[in-house]
């Protein structure tokens, strides 16, 4: 019995010993967007500082993309490895190939780690991109000198389900400084984000230069104080709030997210939501002002004059200096939360409805959007707005960005209008993610991670063929309420996380246990990268 009971001991120690050594060969894939296919391997494969990285193409593009890999290694496990142009992969290499007669989206990759090497495979150049951000999650989450980094044999073949995978930035509210932007940027990367919403002006202030108008950056980016606490307060701090943008920075950050594969989509407020450029240029108003930048939260009755020719000659300068910098499809001109109040008094208003066939001041603002839409269909742009733009009647070419809801979304869909969509109850990353009584401010709300992920893009009151016109969901980030990019971390992340699975991965039924027990790895990420993420739901 007692020699039984030894070899017993002996069989169970070894299985353990060799249970551990194989959890040590064979890290476990734990990917965020969930890949559209995936299948688990035998064996694993070792980077080292002996590991070949391999490009068929040596375009600059190429050498971009790849450097991008060798960074990583380097600076999180002191591994350096050179680029080198070849026809064919080799033993022990990392071999990045771009293939143009793949048939598969320009975004989509085919990833496969082998214990003989990794091979990497897509059809562009954004391909590769989101292909090496899969292969950097499967390396361990820690940064450490290392002699080698021990990936899984896996094979992914991999493409996103939807073509505008979005996170938006106010910086109207509080402006936040370009290097945290270009942060912003990699994070956005990180997570396979490719549009990138950057909101310029606001009714608390104007945030990016025009030359033809300096008053714009000198007065109506500064307001003199700002709210404490939510709407009604009547308590404010006292302390001037400013920050804009030159253009050189613009470039800057274009440039950055273009190597990135983030189209960034500027949004210059308009006809609401405008006492930053009123207070600069109270001419442009109704009633000729003094205006004041606003020192509080909400909407404001003092807007553009949709009656004054003026207005529309200095809303085309301001776009003639900003198309060029932004060489994406679409361009934002808001078009939200605009009172009538002042165009229903406005004898100029009342003149130019009168001139123009208008029956309400409703088919006014449309009157206004379709002009606006006009000059840039024009220069060569699209013109997207949020869901008021569709009051009045919807202009020609205009896409919709859905936030009150689904409803101006489903709308537009049926009008075969394109649509983002970006509902405060699934996107509004504002919103509160636990308990408020735990949590810092916010402007309300509640939107708990699994919320986000429940999230379903693709109304099913649309047919197959309106749904084609969903292009995608966004998450939006409001900042009455974020002060500093600290603040911005801790309320976006790990929701956008949630957000990015939703439209990157097939759709199809959503574990949420799964995700999250996946997150835990991409936050160990965070940890590496310095995000200042909130932890409630990890507690």
């Amino acid at each position: 019995m007692k020699k039984y009971l030894n070899h017993l001991i002996i069989l169970l120690l070894s299985f353990t010993f060799w249970s551990c050594q194989a959890e040590v060969r064979r890290p476990e894939v734990q990917i965020i967007p969930l890949p559209a296919s995936m299948t688990n391997m035998e064996g694993t494969f070792a980077i080292s500082s002996g590991t070949k990285i391999l490009i068929n193409s040596d375009s600059p593009e190429m050498h971009k993309v790849t450097a991008n890999l060798c960074r990583y290694l380097e600076n999180f496990y002191e591994i350096k490895n050179k680029i080198t142009f070849s026809g064919a992969s080799e033993k022990n290499s990392i071999f990045i190939k771009l293939n143009t007669r793949l048939s598969i989206s320009k975004e989509a990759y085919n990833l496969t780690v082998s214990p003989k090497g990794i091979m990497l495979e897509a059809p562009s150049p954004s391909g590769l991109f989101y292909g090496i951000q899969t292969l950097l999650q499967l390396m361990p989450p820690i940064k450490q000198k290392l002699s080698e980094v021990v990936l899984p044999s896996v094979e992914i073949k991999d493409t996103p389900r939807f073509a505008w995978r979005g996170l938006h930035l106010d910086v109207g509210r509080h402006f936040m400084p370009k290097e945290f932007v270009l942060k912003y940027l990699d994070y956005m990367a990180l997570h396979k984000f490719n549009t990138f919403h950057w909101h310029l002006t606001e009714d608390q202030g104007w945030r990016v230069e025009i030359k033809k108008y300096p008053k714009l950056t000198e007065v109506g980016s500064i307001r003199k104080e700002t709210l404490v606490g939510h709407y009604g307060s009547k308590s404010y701090d006292g302390t001037p709030v400013g920050g804009f943008y030159t253009q050189e920075d613009i470039k800057e950050v274009v440039a950055y997210a273009a190597d990135r594969f983030i189209t960034v989509v500027p949004e210059i407020e308009m006809p609401g939501h405008s006492l930053g450029a009123l207070t600069a240029y109270p001419e442009l108003g109704c009633t000729g002002g003094p205006y004041e930048v606003a020192t509080t939260w909400g909407v404001f009755d003092d807007v553009y004059c949709a009656g004054k020719e003026e207005t529309y000659t200095f809303l085309q300068d301001v776009l003639t200096e900003l198309l060029p910098l932004f060489p994406g499809e679409y361009f934002h001109i808001g078009g939200d939360e605009c009172p009538k109040t002042r165009w229903q008094k406005c004898p100029t208003c009342k003149q130019k409805m009168k001139d123009e066939g208008l029956r309400s001041e409703h088919e006014l603002q449309s009157y206004f959007v379709q002009r606006m839409e006009k000059f840039l269909n024009e220069n060569g742009k699209k013109l997207i707005g949020w869901d008021e733009i569709l009051e009045g009647g919807l202009a020609p070419n205009a896409a919709v960005m859905s936030w009150r809801g689904e409803q101006g979304g489903i709308a537009a869909a049926k009008q075969h209008h394109n649509v983002v969509m970006t509902p405060g109850e699934f996107c509004y990353l504002d919103h509160y993610q636990a308990d408020p009584k735990t949590e810092p401010l916010a402007i309300g709300g509640f939107l708990t991670l699994k919320k986000v992920y429940s999230y379903e893009p693709v109304p099913p009151s649309l047919t197959e063929d309106e749904s084609k016109y969903v292009l995608g969901a966004q998450g939006n980030v409001w900042t009455e309420y974020m002060k500093s990019p600290e603040q911005v971390e801790y309320m976006v992340f790990p929701r956008a996380a949630a957000l990015a699975e939703v439209v990157w991965s097939p759709k199809g039924p959503k574990d949420y246990d799964n995700f999250k027990n996946r997150l835990v790895k991409l936050t160990k990420i965070y940890d590496l990268l310095g995000i200042n993420y909130c932890k409630a739901e990890f507690k």
